[in-house]
């Protein structure tokens, strides 16, 4: 049974994931750190962990198996549920799989050492109506290859 993981903290597509998961039945996990109001419907549940760094990606490294569908921006998380066999999505439509998450993680590196050397580097594009449209459209497709296995 195919279940969605929610790297929940700041993630703009909770509502759409909520819809998406009662259209198709699947048992739905926000994970955070806290300050998410619970949803009223069954199949969202909500997951507080401890404000430790990463502990809701370790929630949820802990959890995910294999066809299961994880919704992240995190690049090492990202990675890992890969090597579970589980199916990764950004929150703007653009999916983590083993053909990109090599390149991404590579380059996560490179600036992460740009960063730690006090070089300025641009931060994240801003989330656009294009992007949760993306979004809708491509994890409608991960969850029909998701229940296909």
């Amino acid at each position: 049974m195919v279940k969605i993981y929610v790297d929940a903290d700041a993630c703009p597509v909770k509502n759409e994931v909520e819809q998406i998961a009662t259209r198709h039945n699947i048992e739905t996990f926000l994970v955070c750190n806290g300050g998410i109001r619970p949803s009223r419907n069954p199949l969202i549940k909500l997951v507080i962990v401890n404000q430790a760094v990463d502990a809701a990606d370790d929630w949820i490294k802990d959890h995910i198996l294999k066809t299961d569908i994880c919704v992240t921006s995190d690049i090492p998380l990202a990675g890992h549920c890969i090597k579970e066999g589980a199916f990764v999505i950004k929150p703007n439509g653009d999916s983590f799989n083993s053909n990109n998450i090599g390149m991404a993680l590579a380059i996560r590196r490179i600036m992460e050492e740009k960063r730690q050397t006090g070089e300025i580097t641009k931060g994240l594009s801003a989330f656009t109506k294009a992007d949760r449209s993306k979004f809708l459209d491509q994890m409608e497709l991960i969850i029909q290859k998701a229940m296909k296995y």
